[in-house]
């Protein structure tokens, strides 16, 4: 119990100092010294031991008498050996003072037993050098030592006490170990010392700041953790306090670089300060030589490369130093890139280069590099040769005399002196160099022979040297004319048309001087009409030099014409080439018709007279026979813009195809070289064609073609040569029939009746009893069929498309009147779909009680739009184009959910409107089209309106970026400044050199039904940019330009007249308007473009449709529809993009391609996409298809013939089966003859 109180009091007074504060390494080693921190050293050769004298006498005389130490004995211990005692480490902040006492005594008074050194650690570094030591003769006596530490956080430290043994007997001691928190009274302390970076062989001073007043009994010096230490240089006084004392390491090298201190020793002790490092660095030196990258005659280009180096960086400053050979120093230049050329050297002196390089502080340039060794060439000529002449001029050569020149000019021993011309021979230019001087000439002119005639030579003389070249100043002289060559047989292009050649050709590649004039020879050769007569076809004509193309008329068509084509100069015509060309063969001259009577007329037969036509290029190859039937509100066309029937169409394919007209006879040549009848609706074959009979309740036109088939093409030519009139019986009981006019038929203005077969009273009474029993039990059916509809009209669920109906028309009575204009707008756009025949119950009922079979399935027609139940087979894609919304089906899946649903549910429903922007929208098939349209026309055109609506939010404003045509120098080029091009489409012109953004026209490329980028949608041309027009038009290879407005419209322009009336040219382009046709509603011109330097003429159709407003649709679709496929037809296949515009180039145009596309798709997959086909064209350029009007017009073109059929199926109906409602008590029931031919078409 009293050893371990013992203990903890010893312990105690370990953690105490004088202050009564705590701190660690306090030590009185009364109880163990490993409780205070202590411990042995691990590397060291025997241990210090712990003593109390006062409890265990030593016999030992120079063993102290103590309560208790630390000791090391040295008795039988060897030179050298080592023990030692280490401290704990100490990491307390700012400056303490720790004091021991030590003992030393030998064997005998003034032995040396061994040496006693502390040492203190910074931061686990090694130990260095002792920073205090007893050495010398011992003395049996305590002494104490005060040892001032500084160091500062985060730095700790750890002292260690170390007894060194000499070999002799004796014991080295220490005790009372304390540590304070405060300076020590009589040993100064340091301040924090810093670290100095210097070069090699460059002075290192060290700072010290010491608290305190310097004294003499201080011995201050600078002590290295690798051995090194340097004196004090100087002191200088800080304050009262303080004052800094100057440590000098000299000549330093790589191998001083380390850790340095400051060490003070006084009469009681030792000062330290922390550590500070010395870094040393060795300046840079280049390991390999400049390289040299150029050689001039007053200079050389070097690459310094010096970034592989031995020292140290960075490099701050370079600098070439470079001599001559011979030794003598030239100059030190500095460099700031990795390149320099030294300038203003010798012609052909060699030179040593070196680089220099420098890092920051003194001394840092290091010495030169490897030195280069490089020469200059020698120095171009001081001029070229003077006063340059022409003495004598010939036709086929010319002499030149200069002024002589010596060394001074050549500035180098070795050189040559040339003669270079150069001239224009074959349309190119050549350049020759001939050899007249050289260092043994002294003959100062030379002749050049073997010139060309009426060639331009340009001279000059070239001097040269290794190094260089001079030349003369360039003189001029023309040679003789000669008669020319000939014309280019591959420049001469002809534009052939049925009367006339358009002939264009070049000049003569070899002029040998100023063209006169051409001669230009024609003659017929041959043509398809054998029985023409060629002998006065043939001529002369002159043409001027500027006029390089004539017209050719009064030819004949079909026929082959040779061309002999001369140039001229002075000296006489040139050799002739000759070319040939054949004119288009003409439609055969259809005789006259005074009269379209025929000459017999029954129920189903017309008999008329076929006279021979008079053939035009090439002979009659057939002739046919077409009937069209007239059907009501389509009046045919005058007969000098008659459009004839290319199409063949047997009788049997008109009602699928919804012909109008059928071919009823084909007749070969040989049957018509005179006038013969024909019977049209004989039930016979001719050439394949039946000639069906003529239904009687029908009005008919009948026309007769000739064909003429040449060289590939087929031209048609044809007359009406009769009609029939409809025969409708006016009353049962009366033995009259009524017969209506043919629509379009000016001759039967008046009513004619003729009489029928007569039939017995008995007869015709049975027979109206029997009619009117067929028509009473019609109408019993259609009340019933309507009772039933009232019914299911009130069971239906919310589905119901008359539920949407009136919710469409509560929304209605609140629409704006711009909304109500647009509904006009909408059912008005075309006349005929008024008269369809349906309207919305009608149309609900029909569909409601009809399905229709898709894949083999029955489907229920849907009754609402907003439905979508229609199931869609996966071998029908939903669209063409690439949508993430748009997903292929398979045949079990429905696009939305189905009707079944709750009251609750209805009733949660209730206000939402029948046309949501959330809905999907697959393709429509075309068989579905007619049934889609019906329900969106309902109410007003309501669903049109919102669908545009539903697409103008999802489309409307810019998509894409379009700098370019927001740059400056471009805005004037835009009609309309939000109508421009997107930059990822748009059309980039060949830039034109020295005009900036000549790339920009407002152009955006569309991609078509399969066809990458096979339209080009563009503004209407301005005035600024008719030339950036007609650029493109070339550029692009363009056949076929779509114009869908007029210039002026409302009082505004909406387009520039960016064609000519004859020939207009565009700076380097010619265009010349070849051809004119005028049609009802629409033009189409031709014009012949030609492009300066480009050896072709293109031929260019322009379509410009007239009759579709701004902001509105064209007045009757039909009209728009065979625009279109007139367009399509005369397109080439291999022709570039299809230019189409309007004035903005995004409505009418966007909605033109879009019917254009959508014929294709209907056409190819049966189904046609309007929604994502409008999504994809306003990717390429913004806006496109503005208006729901224009929206509902790409809706119904697609339809239009299809609406045809339904209207004639409908008028059908109702001829054959029932009257219309309003008609029914107010006309008396009229019969249908039982006849063969009635049974034939279905008619009972």
């Amino acid at each position: 119990m009293d050893r371990l109180l013992t203990c903890l009091i010893a312990a105690g007074s370990v953690l105490l100092t004088v202050r009564g504060e705590v701190f660690k390494g306090d030590c009185n080693f009364e109880g163990p010294y490993t409780a205070c921190g202590y411990s042995q050293g691990k590397d060291d050769d025997f241990e210090w031991e712990q003593a109390n004298t006062m409890e265990r006498p030593s016999p030992n005389p120079w063993m102290p008498t103590d309560s208790a130490f630390m000791m090391v004995n040295t008795s039988g211990r060897f030179s050298g050996q080592k023990a030692q005692l280490l401290m704990p480490q100490l990491k307390e902040n700012d400056t303490h003072c720790l004091i021991f006492q030590y003992y030393v005594a030998g064997q005998r008074e003034g032995a040396n037993p061994g040496q006693l050194n502390v040492y203190v650690k910074e931061n686990n570094s090694p130990l260095g050098i002792p920073v205090w030591n007893a050495t010398g003769p011992a003395y049996p006596t305590w002494r104490q030592v005060e040892l001032a530490v500084s160091t500062f956080w985060p730095n700790f430290y750890q002292i260690v006490f170390e007894s060194v043994s000499t070999g002799q007997r004796g014991l080295l001691a220490i005790k009372d170990v304390t540590l304070q928190g405060h300076q020590c009274m009589s040993t100064p302390h340091f301040l924090h010392i810093k670290g100095v970076e210097v070069n090699a062989r460059q002075t290192a001073t060290f700072q010290c700041t010491v608290n305190g007043r310097p004294q003499d009994s201080h011995n201050l010096w600078l002590q290295g953790i690798g051995g090194r230490q340097a004196p004090m240089r100087e002191t200088k006084p800080v304050n009262s306090r303080r004052y800094i004392a100057t440590f000098d390491v000299e000549n330093t090298t790589k191998g001083d670089s380390g850790r340095y201190r400051c060490i003070v020793h006084s009469d009681k002790g030792v000062g330290v300060s922390s550590y500070a490092d010395l870094t040393v660095k060795q300046p840079p030196v280049p390991i390999a030589p400049p390289q040299l990258t150029a050689v001039g005659a007053t200079y050389l280009w070097i690459q310094l490369n010096a970034n592989s180096i031995n020292g140290d960086g960075p490099i701050v400053e370079r600098e070439v130093e470079y001599r001559t050979v011979a030794g003598s120093l030239i100059d030190n230049q500095p460099v700031d890139k990795t390149t320099h050329k030294i300038g203003h050297l010798d012609p052909d002196t060699e030179y040593e280069i070196s680089v220099l390089l420098t890092r920051p502080l003194d001394g840092g340039t290091g010495a030169p590099g490897p030195p280069l060794t490089a020469k200059t060439k020698c120095a171009d000529p001081m001029h070229g040769p003077r006063r340059l002449e022409v003495v004598d001029i010939k036709s086929k050569q010319i002499t030149v005399r200069w002024e002589p020149f010596g060394y001074n000019v050549t500035r180098c021993h070795s050189y040559n002196l040339t003669v270079q011309y150069r001239y224009r021979a074959g349309g190119k230019e050549e350049t020759r160099e001939e050899v007249c001087y050289d260092t043994l000439s002294v003959a100062p002119q030379h002749t050049i022979r073997n010139l060309s005639p009426y060639t331009n030579v340009s001279v000059k003389l070239v001097l040269r040297n290794p190094e260089g070249i001079k030349q003369s100043t360039n003189v001029g002289v023309l040679t003789d004319e000669d008669v020319p060559g000939a014309v280019p047989l591959e420049s001469i292009q002809g534009s052939t048309y049925e009367e006339k050649i358009a002939l264009r050709w070049r000049e003569p590649v070899q002029t040998y001087g100023i063209i006169k004039q051409y001669e230009i020879s024609y003659k017929a050769l041959s043509s398809f009409d054998t029985e023409f007569d060629l002998t006065n076809q043939s001529g002369k004509v002159f043409k001027f030099s500027n006029e390089t193309s004539h017209m050719f008329v009064g030819l004949y068509p079909g026929s082959t014409y040779s061309f002999t084509i001369r140039a001229s100069t002075v000296k006489g015509f040139g050799p002739p080439i000759i070319t040939q060309f054949t004119t288009k063969i003409s439609a055969p001259l259809m005789p006259g018709y005074d009269q379209e009577t025929p000459l017999n007329q029954t129920d189903s037969t017309v008999t008329v007279l076929l006279k021979p036509a008079q053939s035009r290029g090439a002979p009659v190859s057939k002739y046919q026979v077409v009937v069209e039937e007239e059907r009501p509100r389509r009046a045919r066309r005058v007969a000098e813009i008659l459009r004839c029937y290319p199409v063949p169409i047997h009788f049997q394919n008109a009602t699928v195809l919804n012909s109008q007209y059928y071919f009823t006879a084909e007749l070969p040549m040989g049957d018509i070289k005179t006038p013969v009848p024909f019977c049209i609706g004989d039930n016979r074959t001719y050439n394949g064609y039946w000639n069906a009979p003529l239904l009687p309740h029908k009005s008919y036109s009948i026309y007769y073609q000739a064909v003429s088939t040449a060289n590939g093409e087929t031209k048609i030519d044809c007359v009406r040569v009769a009609t029939k009139a409809a025969i409708i019986v006016t009353q049962l009981t009366t033995p009259y029939i009524r017969i209506a006019p043919a629509a379009g038929d000016n001759q039967l203005t008046g009513t004619a009746t003729r009489k029928p077969d007569a039939v017995e009273p008995e007869k015709q009474t049975d027979h109206t009893v029997k009619i009117a029993g067929v028509i009473a039990g019609v109408l019993l059916f259609v009340i019933i069929f309507l009772g039933v509809v009232l019914v299911m009209k009130k069971r239906r669920t919310y589905h119901s498309y008359t539920y949407y109906l009136k919710l469409a028309k509560k929304r209605k009575e609140t629409m704006s009147s711009t909304r109500q204009e647009m509904t006009v707008m909408v059912n008005s756009m075309d006349k005929s779909y008024t008269e369809q025949g349906t309207n919305c119950d009608e149309a609900i009922s029909f569909m409601d009680t009809h399905s229709h079979t898709l894949n083999g399935r029955t489907v229920s027609s849907p009754s609402s739009f907003t439905m979508k139940t229609n199931t869609l087979s996966t071998s029908v894609p939903t669209s063409y184009y690439p949508d993430e919304n748009h997903t292929m089906t398979s045949d079990t899946s429905s696009l939305v959910q189905s009707h079944s649903h709750s009251y609750k549910k209805k009733r949660e429903v209730a206000d939402v409107p029948p046309y949501q922007t959330g809905q999907l929208h697959p393709a429509i098939r075309v068989a579905d089209l007619l049934q889609h349209i019906t329900q969106m026309k309902c109410a007003e055109g309501y669903g049109f309106k919102e669908e545009y609506e539903i697409n103008k939010s999802f489309f409307e404003g810019q998509s894409a970026p379009w700098d370019s045509a927001k740059k400056d120098e471009n805005r004037m080029k835009n009609r309309y400044g939000n109508i421009i091009a997107y930059d990822h489409s748009r059309v980039r012109l060949q830039a034109i050199e020295g005009e900036q953004s000549s790339d920009y026209i407002n152009a955006n490329y569309v991609d078509g039904y399969h066809r990458p980028n096979h339209y080009i949608a563009t503004q209407g041309p301005m005035q600024e940019t008719v030339y950036d027009f007609w650029r493109m038009v070339w550029h692009e290879n363009t056949a076929t330009i779509v114009m869908v407005t007029n210039l002026v419209e409302v009082g505004r322009v909406k387009c520039c007249k960016y064609w000519p009336d004859d020939t207009e040219i565009y700076r380097d382009m010619k265009v010349t308007l070849i051809e004119t046709q005028l049609l009802s509603e629409y033009v189409i011109r031709t014009f012949a473009v030609e492009k300066r330097g480009a050896h072709e003429i293109r031929e260019i159709r322009q379509f410009h449709f007239t009759g579709w407003p701004d902001h509105g649709v064209p007045y009757h679709a039909t009209g728009l529809l065979g625009f279109v496929r007139r367009v399509k037809s005369k397109t080439p296949a291999n022709a570039g993009p299809m230019v189409v515009h309007c004035s903005a180039g995004a409505g009418r145009t966007g909605c033109f391609i879009v019917i254009d596309i959508m014929l294709d798709m209907a056409e190819r997959e049966g189904v046609v996409d309007i929604y994502n086909c409008v999504r994809e064209l306003r990717s390429r350029r913004v806006n496109m298809v503005q208006t729901e009007v224009r929206m509902t017009m790409s809706l119904l073109e697609p339809r239009e013939r299809e609406r045809e059929r339904e209207r004639e199926r409908e008028r059908e109906r109702e001829t054959t089966t029932r009257p219309c409602s309003k008609c029914l008590h107010s006309l008396p029931l009229y019969t249908i003859p039982n006849t063969p031919h009635a049974r034939i078409h279905g008619l009972v």
